[in-house]
């Protein structure tokens, strides 16, 4: 049974009543779509921010990740229109198939508490992933019931699709256009995050081209791209990479991050998980206000969210060509080791230059180990009507530039090892000639793994 009926999709056809959001879109909404809208679980979304600490950076970037759900809402209904035209991909999907992932593209952000990211960066065993809580969070409530009642729909299929657990052709399959090289969640962001913080660089790829080429895989079980599309998806991909440059990872933005992310290390043990997950952006900021006054984390916590905002300094900056032995040192080790390195080079650097430096606040910032822009995509060659099997190649084996931005720029640019001060310490422990070599004692005199994955 063909899902050409779905009534979400006939909305999305028709003139039908919807609610507006930025840039000048309608998205269209059924009964049954404002149902879960009006849910608690959803709801909450509308009080969590989309990029958080970013805004202190870029004041424009305050949007919700409601609206962001609502985008994605919208982009998987294009998906499944474009999607139409592929007949392996009609005959894999039923209209329940669809309604699933309909629901699952504006729920899947559910799991989110605030900050979530930076937070879950770090690793903590305390903390689940965002991606756990959503399978308990359809299953409850206002929210199952009207999954099983007006969607017909069982809450775990759902979360199936979300989570990427789902074993079965249609549900792997439309998994992918959820959580993929081109999806209607990074294709929302990328655009939407730009609009917000004011920046050009997440629009500057042809999403209407990228919507027209959508096809799927050889094998028929993910999504792909016909070669008509293949310069948009370069694009999307410099856009990606320009967003974690100019944005995301913008120096400010690492320095409210580390900031964060060592006053939760510091006050983990006062963390009531159950309650974290389900606070919004208002009741998290008052949680940490209150669990940090009178203590060393306060400065941290007041600096982000006090009467006056009061970054930590960037105080140097080491890349992977440039630095490649403190790069490598650094890169990938757990939050926990970068910890102990701060201290010690907090400690170094006290007796080094004769005054005491306070250890919370100085943070040696290191990237990851996981790249963030490379695209495992299949492009699909043409002419289709020849009688031949149409050539794939991946857009890696056919792009250079997707090759170097995912494997040289970002890796060896992007991700750089910061260290952050507070401002009146931050210019003499700059101006410190050995500062280089301190860091790299202090990074190789741990007794954990220099690579303990995040």
């Amino acid at each position: 049974m063909s899902y050409h009926n779905l009534p979400e999709l006939l909305a999305l056809d028709s003139a039908v009543q919807g609610v507006r959001i930025p840039p000048d879109v309608t998205v269209p909404l059924t009964p049954r779509v404002r149902a879960l809208l009006d849910t608690p679980t959803l709801h909450r979304l509308s009080r969590v921010s989309q990029l958080g600490l970013v805004a202190l950076v870029y004041p424009g970037a305050v949007h919700t990740r409601l609206e962001h759900s609502l985008g994605v809402y919208r982009l998987a209904l294009e998906f499944l229109a474009h999607l139409r035209r592929d007949q392996r991909f009609v005959a894999a999907i039923s209209e329940d198939d669809a309604a699933a992932f309909t629901v699952a593209a504006l729920a899947h952000d559910i799991g989110h508490w605030p900050f979530c990211h930076p937070i879950e960066d770090m690793g903590l065993e305390e903390l689940p992933r965002h991606e756990t809580l959503v399978a308990s969070l359809l299953s409850q409530g206002e929210t199952r019931e009207i999954l099983t009642s007006l969607w017909r729909l069982d809450p775990a299929r759902v979360a199936a699709l979300i989570e990427g657990t789902a074993t079965d052709r249609a549900g792997r399959l439309l998994h992918s256009l959820l959580s993929g090289p081109i999806d209607v969640d990074k294709m929302d962001y990328l655009a939407r995050d730009s609009l917000h913080a004011g920046v050009p660089y997440g629009r500057h790829f042809d999403q209407s081209r990228l919507l027209s080429s959508l096809c799927l895989d050889e094998a028929g079980e993910a999504l792909a791209i016909t070669e008509k599309g293949r310069t948009a998806a370069e694009l999307m991909v410099f856009a990606r990479y320009v967003m974690f440059s100019e944005v995301y990872w913008h120096h400010a933005v690492r320095a409210a991050t580390c900031m964060l992310q060592r006053a939760v290390w510091l006050l983990r043990d006062h963390i009531d998980v159950p309650h974290l997950i389900r606070m919004d952006d208002r009741t998290c900021i008052e949680w940490l206000q209150t669990a940090a006054r009178g203590t060393p984390t306060e400065p941290l916590v007041e600096g982000l969210f006090g009467a006056s905002r009061e970054l930590l300094k960037r105080v140097t900056t080491f890349d992977a060509l440039s630095h490649p032995n403190l790069h490598r040192a650094l890169a990938g080790r757990s939050y926990a080791d970068k910890a102990e390195v701060s201290a010690r080079l907090a400690a170094s650097l006290a007796a080094a230059l004769g005054r005491p430096i306070p250890p919370e606040l100085l943070i040696v910032d290191a990237p990851p180990a996981e790249r963030e822009v490379e695209f495992n995509l299949q492009v699909r060659g043409r002419p289709r009507h020849q009688e031949a099997a149409p050539p794939w190649h991946t857009l890696a084996e056919l792009s250079p530039v997707v090759r170097s931005l995912a494997r040289e720029q970002f890796d060896h640019i992007v991700k750089r090892v910061r260290l952050f001060a507070p401002a009146d310490l931050a210019g003499e422990i700059a101006a410190y000639p050995a500062l280089e070599e301190l860091l790299l004692k202090a990074s190789t005199a741990s007794g954990r793994s220099n690579h303990t994955h995040q």
